[in-house]
């Protein structure tokens, strides 16, 4: 009983995540010292230099580490909001308040029926898993854009494609967070609000997108998957090596060309497998209520209470495509799943990628019916996984040593094995079986297998 009212209760949220993110600013104000190369180095000088340039109208295009969609220069020029601190204290601060920001989000969106405050719990012990980097890289605001769009996008889909395209142009794979998304309107309102922002960027603000070709250009960076083929080939005798390249440490030499093609294209089928996914799934017959499924085809149907006294969100559809419409907690999982595909097939997997993981395992876990409790649970392990081999030990991850292997083969093979697990799940829970030609009342399972309070075809 005690175990169950601390889950419900805020105070023991608060109380955590009060203690670690006290932890956490400690480390990046330099008050502690956090073990391994400095981590805020990103902030107070790349970041800084890039704020001086953002600030006479004009984007870093000549600096080849700028390599971000042009909404980013929102989150570098943020700090000007607290001008009585230092660049770097303010970033801190900022970053800490989208951290509450979040979990605010995430412990609203836990309450009620078919919701779990453990969502709340895995954003509160998961982002400090990832140590002082967490703070010192603008992707944790990102992430807490992308947690907001799939939690609007049941009650606000217009708002939750909105979201999504800032996002997009932020870092990109915010938009990652429409492939689950029912209907049409959380896709148009995307679209139309992306292609204004751009537009507004590209006419306003030179170099906009110089980003796309410093993005081409990179190699096959150290804590990759695909790193690893060249860590090992280091010990036989490889000739290539390690630089600083584009702002990061990447291997550069024979064979890294095709190691970067055979990433690329992994993407393009996880692409592939995405939208087959999504076109099963759509064709699937979606959740039927608890009320038809109990009901004989010999019992005379009941009364129900008139649909006027139900809300907006739980009444049913009358139209026929309601069948075919995504659980609640689908946008989550599938959001998740995506973003997990792409991470582990990425010519790059950064330490701050891990955020982006935990926000949306998050967001699953405050759906009770959601499938991804394992592939959570993975992504929390490599979490703390990556702390060890950035920074603690990132020296080993760059001389290639056994140790430094053996971290990233098994904080990138719990990656990989989230991504099929969560994949897996995904498409069971999703696709019925022979969907392809969509016939009716086709075996195997649906959308949702047994009811839940998450029924309807929204996503929070």
């Amino acid at each position: 009983m005690v175990a169950r009212s601390a889950g419900r209760s805020p105070v023991w949220l608060v109380a955590v995540w009060g203690a670690t993110r006290l932890l956490l600013l400690l480390f990046v104000l330099k008050v502690l010292v956090f073990p391994g190369p400095d981590v805020t180095s990103d902030v107070s000088v790349i970041y800084r230099d890039w704020y001086e340039v953002l600030r006479t109208g004009a984007f870093p295009s000549d600096d080849v580490t700028w390599q971000y969609p042009p909404a980013a220069a929102f989150a570098v020029l943020a700090p000007a909001l607290l001008p009585f601190l230092a660049y770097a204290t303010a970033f801190f601060v900022l970053a800490c308040a989208v951290d509450a920001a979040v979990l605010a989000l995430l412990w609203r969106a836990g309450r009620g029926s078919g919701r779990s405050p453990r969502g709340a719990w895995v954003w509160v012990v998961g982002v400090p898993l990832l140590g002082p980097t967490v703070y010192a890289r603008y992707d944790l605001m990102v992430t807490a854009v992308a947690v907001a769009a799939l939690l609007a996008a049941g009650r606000h889909p217009r708002v939750a494609g909105a979201l999504a395209a800032v996002g997009a142009l932020l870092k990109v794979w915010p938009a990652l967070v429409l492939v689950g998304m029912g209907g049409r309107r959380p896709w148009v309102a995307a679209a139309v609000g992306g292609a204004g922002l751009a537009g507004l960027f590209a006419v306003t603000m030179p170099g906009a997108f110089a980003f796309l070709t410093f993005q081409r250009e990179r190699g096959v960076e150290v804590e990759s998957l695909g790193a690893l083929v060249f860590h090992v080939a280091r010990h036989f005798g490889w000739e290539g090596g390690v630089l600083l390249n584009y702002g990061s440490m990447e291997f550069l030499g024979p064979h890294v060309d095709t190691v970067s093609t055979v990433s690329m294209g992994l993407s393009a089928a996880a692409f592939g497998w995405l939208l087959l996914w999504r076109v099963r799934a759509a064709r699937s017959p979606g959740p039927r209520s608890s009320r038809s499924r109990s009901r004989s085809p010999e019992s005379p149907a009941q009364p129900s209470e008139p649909s006027e006294s139900r809300s907006p969100e739980l009444r049913p559809s009358r139209s026929p495509s309601s069948r075919s419409r995504f659980a609640a907690h689908t946008a989550a999982d599938a959001a998740f799943v995506a973003v997990l595909l792409f991470t582990v097939t990425s010519r790059v997997i950064s330490p701050q990628y891990l955020v982006w993981l935990v926000g949306l395992a998050a967001v699953c876990r405050c759906f009770r019916a959601s499938r991804m409790r394992v592939p959570v649970a993975l992504v929390l392990a490599a979490s703390l996984v990556t702390v060890l081999e950035f920074p603690l030990l990132f020296a080993d991850v760059v001389a290639s040593t056994p140790l430094g292997i053996a971290l990233l083969a098994v904080r990138n093979g719990l990656l990989v094995t989230a991504a099929l697990v969560g994949a897996r799940a995904l498409w069971r829970g999703t696709v019925r079986r022979g969907s392809a030609g969509g016939r009716p009342g086709a075996s195997g399972p649906g959308i949702s297998r047994a009811p839940s309070a998450d029924s309807p075809a929204t996503a929070g």
